[in-house]
């Protein structure tokens, strides 16, 4: 039996974070005070779920998670800099960090793309 594939949708509450998924009709949730600690659970959540069938370790869970989400579980993304760097109208994209308005699919798809550029940016360098 191959391993599923999981793919967990983080929401973020008003007081921590929740996280959801469902895998082969199971349901899978927990929660947590950070984003650290929400994957801790979540991955002994889905351990328990498939003990004694699966093992999974922290890199095989894919995490989703909205805007707002997104810049309060990286508190040290400045929003200004970050809508400077892609390309956006910077009081709009604090307004999609905040949750008071929500992007459209194609306007969430550029600032992933961007904030996927810059992880990849940071990720290559080196320092001597």
């Amino acid at each position: 039996m191959k391993k599923p594939k999981i793919t967990a949708h983080i929401m973020k509450e008003e007081s921590g974070y929740s996280v959801v998924a469902t895998v082969r009709n199971n349901f899978i949730a927990s929660q947590a005070d950070t984003y650290e600690e929400l994957k801790t659970n979540f991955l002994e959540a889905v351990n328990l779920t498939f003990q004694g069938t699966f093992e999974y370790e922290a890199q095989e869970i894919i995490y989703e998670m909205d805007i707002a989400s997104f810049f309060d579980s990286f508190p040290y993304l400045n929003v200004s800099a970050v809508a400077d760097r892609i390309g956006i109208n910077k009081s709009l994209l604090a307004q999609y960090a905040n949750g008071t308005k929500k992007p459209a699919p194609k306007q969430a798809q550029r600032i992933l793309i961007g904030i996927q550029q810059l992880g990849n940016e940071l990720a290559s360098v080196r320092f001597s």
